[in-house]
């Protein structure tokens, strides 16, 4: 990956829509040198960083950055919403989610889509319902696999009793649907009754 592709990259993940909004002619150095000095500076420090990883890791990254030009604007924005929202994050919720992340990376596809519902609920969150869905999640890697198991147990108890009740209820309101029709019948035989003596 060559350094001004990098520095392009990094400069349309970080820097302001307005400094992304200029024509296309605008070289990848002209962006860079457009930015702000602390701006410059902090992509400087991140390609010092990229340069360190493997070169594996840094194919990767370069794949992920083909991908996201090949998005369409409205998806690359939405990405680009959720990077801004990340780097907005204090340092140890994004430590949280990207250790997330590498856990995810790891899972066969259905967990992982699983996962992709809850990270999608977190980045979407206001700041105090991240916390708590955070700590939540902190909370639940923290545990033994025994406390765990008890967490599922639990909750697999709730929600048999919550089964349990939805049928009792259902099993009552037919039981009240019979009563009001047997009424209704024993009325109608009634009135048969009474017109057949008068």
């Amino acid at each position: 990956m060559t350094r001004a592709t990098l520095v392009l990259v990094l400069a349309a993940l970080g820097a302001p829509v307005s400094a992304r909004a200029q024509p296309k002619e605008q070289s990848a150095e002209e962006k860079f040198r457009s930015l702000p000095p602390e701006k410059q500076e902090e992509l400087r420090r991140r390609y010092r960083e990229v340069q360190k990883l493997p070169p594996e890791e840094r194919q990767r990254i370069e794949q992920n950055i083909d991908r996201l030009k090949q998005m369409p604007p409205e998806d690359r924005a939405r990405v680009e919403e959720n990077y801004r929202r990340f780097r907005a994050m204090p340092p140890e919720q994004r430590q949280q989610v990207l250790q997330q992340w590498e856990r995810f990376r790891s899972l066969p596809p259905q967990q992982r889509a699983q996962l992709r519902d809850s990270l999608r609920r977190v980045m979407n969150a206001d700041p105090e319902e991240r916390r708590q869905l955070l700590q939540n999640m902190d909370r639940w890697q923290r545990m033994t696999p025994e406390q765990r198991e008890d967490a599922r147990q639990r909750l697999r108890d709730q929600q048999k009793e919550r089964r349990q009740d939805q049928r009792e209820q259902r099993r009552d309101r037919q039981e009240e649907r019979r009563e009001r029709q047997q009424e209704r019948r024993e009325r109608h035989l009634e009135q048969k009754d009474r017109t057949r003596n008068r």
